[in-house]
């Protein structure tokens, strides 16, 4: 029982002067040894030459808010026209559209894309948020527009669960009107 004793404190003592000791350094592989007098190698890129981090070019520019030139709404519905559309015809909050379209939260991350699935969805134009069926209306066939869509029109301004919150930003393409 007293060896046990002893083994057990000696592997206590052990263990923790370990912990309490930091590793030392790691050298980094392949480096050369530092000198006093060590050369600089003019052929090495400086910091200021290193490229900074591109912003995913599928992402807008203009996510974060309305940019001054977007037509506004009374409920607060911000919107772009990006590429105008042919006909003339507009959809009711009653009827089925089909639409390829992209979402956005503000801060850049999409959150949902027919485009990225390959598939157009469609849908009566009154089962979705309150945005969606107040500014597709505004569209007509062929039309893309870029909407801004203030929390109170869209799922809330608070987390709820895994739907985006805040202002939603959606590129929306309208194919077809039922």
């Amino acid at each position: 029982m007293r060896i046990d004793l002893v083994v057990v404190s000696v592997l206590a003592v052990t263990v923790l002067s370990a912990c309490a000791q930091p590793p030392p350094p790691a050298a980094p592989r392949n480096a050369a040894p530092a000198t006093e007098s060590a050369a600089v190698d003019s052929n090495a890129p400086s910091v200021d030459a290193v490229e900074p981090a591109q912003p995913d070019p599928s992402v807008p520019s203009d996510v974060a808010a309305p940019p001054a030139d977007a037509t506004k709404t009374p409920s607060g519905l911000a919107y772009k026209v990006l590429r105008p559309g042919t006909g003339t015809q507009h959809p009711t909050a009653a009827s089925t559209v089909r639409v390829h379209y992209t979402g956005w939260t503000t801060d850049g991350k999409e959150f949902d894309s027919s485009v990225r699935r390959g598939q157009p969805l469609s849908f009566p134009l009154n089962g979705v948020i309150k945005g969606w069926t107040e500014g597709v209306q505004l569209m007509v066939l062929g039309e893309r527009r870029r909407f801004w869509i203030p929390g109170a029109l869209a799922y809330g301004e608070t987390p709820n669960g895994k739907r985006p919150y805040g202002m939603l930003v959606f590129d929306v393409e309208l194919l077809g009107i039922e």
